[in-house]
């Protein structure tokens, strides 16, 4: 009796781990990651000390942004935060749902003088880079009430 109550006991354990081994399949593969289409590029701007980075050409948009954050606080910005991702379409004219638009350009505007303990700053993406270096000083000269100049531009 007690061999079989034995059996039945590493029975029941072998089923138990074999179920739980069948949870998960490492033959089945995981499902894509969303695909976002164009050239991902990003602007990080630290306002505590007006310190920037940027990165264009990534594959994908957090790519970009860790780049750009990267750039930043190499630069020695301490409140470093990303301000503008953007991408180009290259020959795509589709909308893939990221809620990203395909600008090509995006711009850095920055207040020249400091209001308290950050200088204030904006960062704007556009199709052409006059577009965004435009609207861009717009932005930033309305919130900062005085003079911008454009710190960074790039292009994907």
């Amino acid at each position: 009796m007690k061999s079989a109550i034995a059996a039945i006991g590493i029975l029941l354990a072998s089923t138990i781990h074999i179920a739980a081994a069948d949870l998960v399949d490492p033959d089945v593969p995981e499902p894509p990651a969303s695909e976002e289409r164009g050239i991902w590029a990003a602007i990080a701007y630290s306002d505590a000390d007006a310190k920037h980075g940027f990165f264009w050409g990534a594959d994908k948009r957090q790519e970009a942004m860790d780049e750009a954050l990267a750039h930043c606080e190499n630069a020695g910005g301490k409140t470093c935060s990303v301000v503008s991702v953007f991408r180009n379409h290259r020959h795509w004219d589709d909308d893939d749902n990221t809620g990203f638009p395909y600008n090509h350009c995006g711009a850095l505007a920055v207040a020249k003088q400091r209001t308290g303990q950050s200088t204030p700053a904006a960062a704007i993406s556009a199709p052409t880079r006059k577009d965004a270096e435009d609207a861009a000083l717009q932005r930033c000269e309305a919130s900062s009430a005085g003079e911008c100049k454009i710190r960074e531009w790039v292009c994907t």
